[in-house]
């Protein structure tokens, strides 16, 4: 299958920050692929360039199978884009927005599609509210309609349920897989690696660079190593002996610790002693697949 997006060696810096380090990748039709990585991993920079609205300094970008510096505006008229401060107008209405945005895409006899967005994001009760007047969650799912309204083969998110509460950020969620079934290409970034498990391929970021590449499931079965959830009190003083006095990476989520180790049986004996000689108590020990968190700082590491 033809690629849809194909990324060559791709380099930029801001001065003496190199924020992309030759990285190459490409995207099927009908994907939903996700970028994923830290903030300065380089994320809203790839999607900037891939939207034309940045130039790299070397490398080479096509999509559609056209080049994005020779054919940036008739590439332009395929794509949507919806940044991280996606610029709504607070002072029109939600009709009058994605009015907006038609025009700007030159889009006649739009009320149809209109209608359409409003209903298939749960807008249609809200379309006379100002945007000022909207919630976090309704605005994006807003700049979402205005960034659809000329039917783009290609939909650039850019960290899109940033700061968006749960419920919105679920909503959101199932938008997105409608529009899949619709057979756009959905091409975002994400700093939540529980977003990332639902793409099709991931590519993870770090200090520019691409270090993994994959299915999510195949990332995580690429790991080779075993992971345990450990439950104990105070976690705190059991978190900074892991840490500090064994060689294996843990992390803290809320109430438990994640430890990946070579051999459970052999290396949990090791822990569990320091941990007793500490007077934590332990309550509970289990195996857990690896996450693509766990991955992630792994490959970092």
């Amino acid at each position: 299958m033809e690629s849809i997006i194909e990324i060559d060696n791709l380099f930029k810096s801001y001065g003496t920050i190199r924020a992309l380090n030759g990285i190459s990748l490409d995207v099927k039709p009908g994907e939903m692929f996700g970028l994923v990585g830290p903030d300065g991993a380089g994320k809203t920079t790839t999607i900037r360039i891939l939207c034309g609205l940045l130039l790299a300094d070397k490398g080479n970008v096509k999509l559609m199978g056209r080049d994005i510096v020779k054919e940036r505006k008739s590439i332009q008229n395929h794509i949507g884009y919806l940044s991280q401060r996606f610029s709504l107008y607070g002072d029109l209405s939600v009709d009058e927005n994605i009015e907006f945005f038609a025009d700007i895409h030159n889009v006649k006899n739009y009320n149809a599609r209109r209608d359409e967005l409003l209903d298939f994001t749960r807008l249609m009760p809200f379309r006379d509210r100002l945007a000022d007047r909207l919630s976090g969650g309704m605005r994006q799912k807003l700049a979402l309609a205005c960034s659809l309204i000329h039917k783009p083969q290609i939909l650039f998110l850019d960290e899109p349920t940033t700061g968006v509460d749960p419920v919105s950020r679920r909503d959101f969620w199932k938008i997105l897989a409608g529009l899949l079934k619709e057979g756009i290409t959905i091409f975002m970034s994400t700093p939540y690696l529980d977003e990332a498990e639902r793409c099709n391929r991931v590519a993870m970021m770090n200090n520019g660079e691409v270090i993994a590449l994959d299915m999510p499931g195949k990332i995580k079965e690429s790991m080779n190593k075993k992971v345990i959830e450990l439950v104990c009190d105070p976690i705190r003083t059991a978190y900074d002996i892991i840490k500090n006095k064994t060689g294996y990476e843990a992390q803290m989520f809320g109430d438990r610790i994640n430890i990946v180790l070579d051999d459970i049986e052999k290396d949990y004996k090791i822990i569990q002693e320091l941990l007793v000689a500490a007077g934590v108590q332990i309550t509970d020990i289990r195996p857990v697949t690896p996450s693509l968190e766990n991955v992630f700082i792994h490959l970092i590491k």
